[in-house]
């Protein structure tokens, strides 16, 4: 497979054809012209230059209205390819997706836990040649990345990576000069929820939240389905609303942030703290008696076990994640909250804990019933969402960000 530039076309009427194509194809020329508004002549020139690059292909006939069958329209989902990288804390994933998001290959690698940005960059391109060697004969024109920490969506730089303490790496500018095509770089997070809204075609919501749940805690706000960033690229920084004025020391160097409550961390250390104060639970032999050795997911595991005490954990996690998330509703009011990260994997202890917190906090029977699901992407959610950004510019430019 080769990796080369590839000019599409900036013109809004030639992206209402082709994302008219992704959505509803095959379609005829007839048909996208009476659904989008745009003339007959405008459709067919637009539709003959999108056949020309490749983006679109014709295939079957469709069904006579009275006259000649229309030639239908589908992408050429499989002409061109998307790669996608979810960098750190402690591994980079990349996947190779089509134009329809099909992921053709996932791969991973482990990253130092000390590193300098010029090595993290270099991981990056072996990354990236590693998922486009593998398939020959296709061309791939963008590569998308989520990047743990502040990103500076328009120049593309990672301008705080916390667990890694790099700064100010040139992820785009970088990655372009080496592949010679478009580059986009987002948060994680941002990059992942993006990604949850891109791939849900069926009932795609344009006002949804993702929210994050591991080490830390944030979320990826789509509006009217377009990234929303905030002013400073802060917008999101949910974990580090303050819920509890006399409570733990956050990593931010606060009080009683939300994220102290309901993280993977927070979840090891309410653990530890109660069984330092003589609670039972199988914790103790599972980690040998060495409670330093507890993380979130062993409190999940223990609870898969039956264990009660950490499934009382759980279930109390699920509400102080509700308490946030019915703040989030109040604020935003989204159709839609999915949550991720590895919190989310003790659904089944936590969902129906948040889903009764809201509806007793809800303001109103609507914000009670906002729909909250965990998502299902799995560990490569983020590398799908970085491909997404990519596929969101292509073809309607959906990725861009609203401040």
């Amino acid at each position: 497979m080769k990796i080369g530039s590839f000019q599409w076309m900036k013109s809004l009427n030639r992206s209402i054809i082709l994302n008219k194509i992704r959505t509803d194809g095959p379609i005829s020329r007839a048909k996208i012209a009476r659904e989008t508004k745009l003339t007959p002549p405008t459709v067919s020139s637009l539709v003959s230059e999108l056949i020309e690059s490749e983006l679109v292909i014709e295939s079957e006939q469709g069904e006579s209205l009275g006259g000649r069958k229309p030639t239908m329209l589908v992408i050429n989902s499989g002409r061109f390819h998307v790669v996608g990288l979810d960098v750190g804390p402690k591994t980079i994933r990349g996947v190779l997706v089509d134009l329809s998001g099909f992921p053709i290959i996932k791969e991973d690698c482990p990253i130092p836990s000390t590193i300098t940005k010029e090595e993290l960059l270099i991981l990056m391109k072996e990354m990236v040649s590693k998922v486009v060697s593998s398939h020959s004969g296709k061309e791939v024109i963008g590569v998308g990345i989520g990047m743990h920490g502040a990103v500076d969506v328009e120049s593309g730089t990672s301008l705080f990576a916390p667990i890694l303490n790099l700064r100010d790496i040139p992820l785009k500018a970088e990655l372009e000069s080496e592949f010679n095509v478009l580059v986009k770089a987002d948060n994680d997070v941002r990059a992942m929820a993006f990604g949850e809204y891109w791939y849900e075609r069926e009932q795609q919501c344009e006002n949804m939240v993702t929210v994050n749940i591991g080490h830390g805690v944030g979320a990826g706000i789509v509006l009217n389905g377009k990234l929303f960033h905030g002013e400073h690229d802060l917008a999101g920084e949910i974990g580090h609303m303050t819920v509890d004025m006399s409570g733990r020391l956050c990593s931010c160097g606060n009080i009683g942030c939300w994220q102290t409550l309901v993280s993977g961390p927070a979840i090891a250390e309410t653990a530890v703290d109660l069984l330092m104060n003589g609670s039972k639970s199988q914790l103790r032999e599972m980690v040998n008696g060495d409670l330093s050795k507890i993380e979130g997911n062993s409190v999940y595991e223990a609870a898969l076990a039956g264990d009660k005490f950490a499934i009382d954990i759980l279930q109390k996690t699920g509400e102080y994640i509700g308490i946030g998330l019915t703040n989030l509703v109040h604020m935003l009011n989204p159709a839609k909250i999915i949550i991720g990260g590895g919190v989310s994997d003790a659904s089944e202890f936590i969902l129906q804990q948040i889903k009764e917190t809201l509806a007793k906090r809800g303001l109103t029977d609507q914000a009670k019933a906002t729909e909250i699901i965990c998502s299902s992407q799995g560990v490569y959610g983020t590398a799908m969402g970085a491909a997404a950004l990519v596929l969101g510019e292509i073809f309607e430019g959906s990725s861009s960000p609203v401040n």
